[in-house]
């Protein structure tokens, strides 16, 4: 199922905001009560689709940056955010507000929250994922508190924690002062049982005392984070529990229901910019294919044949990557033919190739299959489609990366990944091998790796990331003729930096040179003094030689 992307937030018009406000006091906050609130189908959907955006982020986010709360991961998270239009979370992670905006801000991520349970309570692998990610973005949301904004949080949840008073801090100021950069007395430190905090006491983060830790504010999400995930694990098992009363509604099941495997990035149903010949796709399949539609490439040139699930698959990544439909239907026949009749090809498979393009039976232009999409098909033996990187195991994965040529370092990379379930990770990798490059995106689309693979290759232009709003083209151009500004500023001032530079160099060798000659003139100085009181010590009595020895001082002078 995917969703186009939206252009523009709107506010939400819920008839009872003040129930949320009760709920939502914070921009850090529990989830706990689910909201009474009515929301129409139409914002039921966008705020499903919102949510799940901002938890692939986190998601690609740790892929890229395994080191949570890094300043590189944070960075990510923000700027894919604002590229996606989704401003309202960026506000939530920047600390705790109570504008209009805080409020409306926290109204969405109130309700997409428990809209979303509905979608992952499905199955313990898709909890499992939705706890991960929504305890990344609670810690980031932590992160972003103040020590007064933090004692507000506990205060509103009535959590019972205090800081310890200054007494308790004398008498262990050392140790404390070892466990932060700063003065401890600008931080808040929290006496709590060390069991609590085993993660901190691992990574000697906290200070351990007759069985309690004393934990700076900075490291106190990992206590308020055990709380956290502890109402989302009741809350997800609680909504299963509802799940079948819920999905007696259709319209809301038809969202929900493959909500966890829609793709929500580039739109690839149509692509305007390509004209791929199929005479072509023998070569493309060696290097820009992925791994999925290689195998599927490779088992229709070898055995004329792919099953249904497998012409679906295939067929969609070529109308994607530029196939036309005469293109496709004489690249199937061409190989269907090799071991059937003309007219059997036109009158079995022809149709489903002309359905793929939205020329037959209800006429949808349908999309491409995503990553999440091809990995949570389930194939049976016999089929040949689906992600190789899940249904291959060890021995047949490694042979196939080793016949594809991929170095022994290569090959354990991408085996490692797969064998752990980071299927993504593990194509992403392969990526690399073949094109021998770093990847600085994720793989999350099939045809996303083909275009990534034609750019390396150079047949097609790099386009730049484009922002959702004018506003944010209008900032990002407002900050670059900042930046101009302020580069130009710099060349100025390192310019005139140099040239004084230059100048006290001068002056310093002048200074030099007129103290070797003020040396100088006084070594001559004194040289004359000795010169004249050795002359006018000598014997007058010889008038010539007195006549003779004033005409050697009357010279000298």
């Amino acid at each position: 199922m995917d969703f186009p992307k939206r252009s523009k937030i709107k506010p939400l018009k819920t008839p009872d905001e003040e129930s949320i406000d009760r709920f939502a006091p914070h921009n850090c906050m529990f989830y706990i009560v689910p909201p009474q609130n009515d929301v129409s189908l139409k914002d039921f959907e966008e705020l499903a689709i919102e949510r799940l955006k901002l938890l692939r982020i986190l998601e690609q986010a740790g892929l890229k940056y395994p080191k949570i709360l890094s300043d590189e991961w944070k960075e990510h998270i923000i700027n894919e955010l604002n590229l996606e239009g989704l401003k309202y979370f960026v506000r939530l992670i920047k600390g705790n507000g109570n504008t209009d905006q805080d409020k409306q801000s926290r109204r969405r991520d109130y309700l997409s929250h428990f809209i979303l349970r509905f979608a992952y309570c499905r199955s313990e692998e898709l909890r499992r994922w939705f706890m991960a990610r929504e305890m990344e973005l609670f810690r980031f949301k932590f992160s972003a508190l103040s020590s007064s904004e933090i004692k507000d949080f506990i205060e509103i949840y009535e959590m019972g924690y205090r800081p310890i008073n200054d007494e308790q801090k004398n008498e262990i100021r050392q140790e404390l002062q070892n466990m932060v950069t700063g003065s401890v007395d600008n931080v808040d430190f929290y006496k709590v049982n060390f069991l609590s905090v085993l993660d901190l006491v691992r990574q000697r983060k906290c200070f351990l005392k007759g069985g309690y830790a004393y934990v700076s504010s900075m490291d106190f999400s990992s206590i308020i984070g055990g709380h956290h995930q502890k109402f989302i694990e009741k809350g997800l098992m609680s909504h299963l529990k509802l799940l079948p009363e819920f999905e007696n509604d259709e319209r809301i099941v038809g969202i929900i229901k493959g909500l966890h495997t829609s793709y929500v990035g580039k739109d690839y149903t149509v692509n305007k910019e390509a004209d791929i010949p199929i005479e072509s796709l023998n070569q493309l399949s060696l290097k820009s294919y992925p791994l999925c539609m290689r195998m599927c490439h490779d088992s229709l040139r070898t055995t004329h044949h792919l099953k249904h699930g497998g012409r679906i698959q295939y067929g969609l990544f070529l109308k994607g990557i530029g196939v036309t439909l005469e293109d496709s239907l004489r690249f199937w026949r061409e190989e269907f033919t090799k071991n059937i009749e003309p007219d059997k090809f036109d009158k079995t498979y022809a149709y489903g190739i002309r359905y793929n393009y939205g020329k037959e039976g209800s006429r949808t232009n349908w999309s491409p299959y995503s990553c999440m999409k091809v990995i949570n098909t389930a194939p049976n033996p016999q089929d040949i489609h689906g992600c190789p990187f899940k249904l291959w195991d060890t021995i047949e994965l490694r042979s196939k990366l080793t016949t594809y040529g991929l170095n022994a370092m290569a090959v354990q990379d991408v085996v490692s990944y797969a064998s752990k379930g980071h299927f993504q990770l593990a194509c992403g990798r392969y990526f690399e091998a073949v094109h021998e490059t770093k990847l600085d995106e994720g793989i999350t689309h099939p045809n996303a790796y083909f275009e990534y693979s034609q750019i390396i290759m150079g047949n097609r232009l790099a386009k730049e990331k484009s922002t959702p709003t004018s506003q944010q083209s209008n900032f990002n151009n407002r900050k670059q003729v900042q930046m101009n500004k302020q580069q130009e500023f710099k060349r100025k001032m390192d310019a005139r930096i140099k040239e004084e530079h230059d100048f006290d160099e001068e002056l310093w060798k002048l200074s030099q040179h007129e103290e070797e000659l003020l040396t100088q003139w006084k070594a001559r100085q004194d040289a004359t003094q000795t010169e004249i009181s050795q002359i006018a010590s000598m014997d007058w009595n010889d008038d010539n030689e007195n006549v003779e020895d004033m005409s050697q001082i009357a010279n000298y002078l």
